[in-house]
């Protein structure tokens, strides 16, 4: 519907963002309505213009050659009895339960996908595009779910600017309308959000333009333009992570590529002829890790053990503050190791020298990295390869040196079918137990506001990896021909004199790789002061506070924005990955206490409890002469 201001006398809450994360806030709003605001009148107004539920990254109009890197039992947007919360727990079906349903026909079909939902099974990785109808169903049933005299209106613009006093009603300026919407409370569930380049970035960028080179920087792949780059043609591409597996599929795939299996199981890419050829690097010039392709079995470490709330509570009144390297990484090396150890303990004793409990006690008072924890551990535990290393893991090819390109491809190739293998082996299953204890670490950090970027790349390394089946095509495009590895410790330089991008690795010394186009295949880094979204820089400009890494400051408990002063805003809110208690995903596992979950129910319960003192009726109050006086 077109934008309209609600009427006065009817309060009204603003969610700029009707993708999973709006949605999320907005089931959260329908379960704890009956509570805390009971059937009064309301008006909610959901502003995005992309369609709800998906949003824009998970709109229905993209590749159908894209997949989700989360199996399809591990996806859910539904409250459950392991999350902690002050509101009701609402379940619902997983997208595995929901396709099943569908493929059952309990519930109907979506449009043009009826057999990409009858087809997936709980460990299959859905397609992209059935997993924006599943965000499109919960959306519907988030709506249908609220009181009688709840209203959803729905807006697609794009929000520009929120303006308003501290205690007053806020107005929310939308693109090519003149008329603001008014609103009691204002909730940015923005999502992931496009940057302006940074100052290398730019310099490479104006240095392509200069010389007629391709430069493509930090983007969402799915809406670059990747015609630009031409069949045949060399690609340098900096960034080994998710946002290249897309890259990957779109160039070759999406180009008319198509693979076939031998009688080995070994994929061949047939090429289509247009593709071009990417030279792949990064910091760690690495993939990263596979999916674990195994289910869980037997008893999950006891998490969290070494990092829980008393230990954030700690951390965070510390007088003096803390610091993330001296004082929080330990903890997370101590967590994960307690993880690994438990599992290889409990599943595998035939790998260890030591009863669990003795190891436990020892363990528990040995300094993370310490002289003490080593001897435990190589006495306990007597193959190196059963050993958790932290550091190890994060750099993989440290000092690892190849005298040539080929036996980089060759080392590259071998590293990847020993990820593929190990990652698919319920014999390391400590690699899950660490798994379950990196989100446990994450669920805890969200209290600790923005720590840096290492955190999240580690995490996302080695939790959030591809698919196994896209590893298998990244080595049948190397073995083509179509894709090779530049190695770790990439560097890009910009040579004014050929009129040429060169890229150089450690793992190779002294080979230098030129081409005509750079790709940057990393998503943008979330930044309050180089965002594009107009809303979220205004906002900035207008004194909200950013942190040292550019994230927008939050009040931990429930959302509220705050000032420059740390002053939380009694009207504004906002979740997500541009703020400093950016948590997990909007959706997520199922029973892992997702902390997303639980910022979704305490800013929705926020907004109801605001609401319901500015619509109680008055309360009456005897007056000194025996009138009653009403006041609030």
């Amino acid at each position: 519907m077109s934008p309209a201001a609600p009427g006065p006398d009817r309060p009204s809450v603003v969610i700029v963002g009707a993708g999973p994360r709006g949605t999320g806030v907005l089931e959260r709003i329908a379960a704890n309505a009956p509570e805390l605001y009971g059937d009064a009148p309301l008006d909610l107004h959901l502003v995005d213009p992309h369609p709800p539920g998906g949003g824009r990254i998970w709109r229905q109009e993209q590749s159908p050659l894209l997949w989700m890197n989360s199996l399809a039992e591990d996806v859910t947007l539904f409250t459950d009895e392991t999350v902690e919360l002050a509101g009701p727990v609402r379940p619902g079906p997983s997208l595995a339960e929901w396709a099943r349903a569908v493929r059952d026909g309990e519930l109907a079909a979506p449009e043009g996908l009826r057999d990409d939902a009858a087809a997936l099974g709980p460990r299959d990785f859905a397609g992209r595009r059935l997993q924006s109808a599943y965000l499109r169903w919960v959306h519907q049933e988030a709506v249908a779910a609220l009181p009688p005299r709840v209203t959803v209106h729905t807006h697609r613009r794009t929000a520009v600017r929120v303006t308003g006093p501290r205690e007053g009603r806020q107005q929310v300026w939308l693109a090519g309308h003149p008329t603001p919407l008014a609103a009691d409370l204002v909730v940015l569930t923005l999502g992931h959000l496009e940057s302006e380049p940074d100052d290398a970035q730019r310099a490479l960028g104006e240095f392509a333009t200069r010389h007629g080179l391709v430069y493509l920087p930090p983007a969402f792949t799915a809406d670059s333009d990747l015609d630009a780059l031409r069949p045949g043609e060399p690609v340098l591409v900096r960034g080994f992570g998710l946002a290249f597996v897309d890259l990957m599929v779109l160039l070759t795939e999406g180009r008319g590529g198509t693979y076939t299996t031998g009688a080995d199981g070994e994929l061949t890419y047939r090429p289509s002829g247009r593709e071009p050829v990417l030279h792949v690097g990064s910091r760690r010039g690495v993939p990263y890790h596979s999916k674990i392709g195994y289910p869980p079995s037997g008893a999950r470490p006891p998490l969290p053990r070494f990092l829980g709330p008393a230990e954030v509570d700690a951390l965070r009144a510390r007088p003096g503050g803390f610091d993330f390297r001296r004082d929080v990484r330990p903890l997370i090396d101590k967590e994960l190791g307690f993880a690994h150890y438990h599992r290889l303990f409990t599943a595998h004793p035939e790998r260890t020298r030591m009863a669990w409990p003795d190891f436990e006690e020892k363990y528990a008072v040995a300094e993370p990295g310490g002289a003490a924890l080593q001897a435990l551990v190589a006495a306990a535990v007597p193959d190196p390869a059963d050993h958790l290393d932290p550091d190890a893991l994060d750099h993989p090819l440290d000092g690892i040196r190849h005298a040539d390109g080929a036996s980089l491809q060759a080392g590259l190739r071998a590293h990847i079918e020993a990820d593929l293998a190990r990652r698919h082996d319920p014999a390391h299953s400590p690699d899950l137990a660490v798994f379950f204890a990196l989100l446990s670490v994450y669920g805890q950090l969200v209290r600790l506001g923005d720590h840096g970027p290492w955190w999240h790349g580690f995490f996302s390394f080695l939790a959030s990896g591809p698919p196994g089946p896209r590893l298998r095509q990244l080595l049948a495009l190397s073995r083509a021909g179509v894709v090779r590895f530049l190695g770790a410790g990439l560097t890009v330089t910009a040579d004014q004199e050929r009129g040429v991008f060169r890229a150089g690795s450690a793992s190779v010394p002294g080979e230098w790789t030129e081409a005509r186009a750079l790709v940057e295949a990393r998503l943008p880094a979330p930044s309050v002061a180089r965002t594009r979204d107009r809303l979220l820089r205004t906002l900035y400009a207008d004194g909200a506070r950013a942190t040292a890494g550019g994230l927008l400051a939050v009040d931990p408990a429930d959302g509220r924005i705050l000032d420059r002063a740390g002053r939380p805003h009694p009207r504004r809110f906002a979740l997500g990955p541009h703020t400093d208690a950016r948590g997990s995903g909007a959706f997520t596992r199922p029973r892992t206490n997702a902390p997303a979950f639980r910022q979704n129910d305490a800013t929705a319960r926020a907004l109801l409890a605001f609401l319901r003192e500015r619509t109680a009726p008055p309360v009456p109050v005897p007056a000194p002469h025996g009138e009653d006086v009403p006041c609030r």
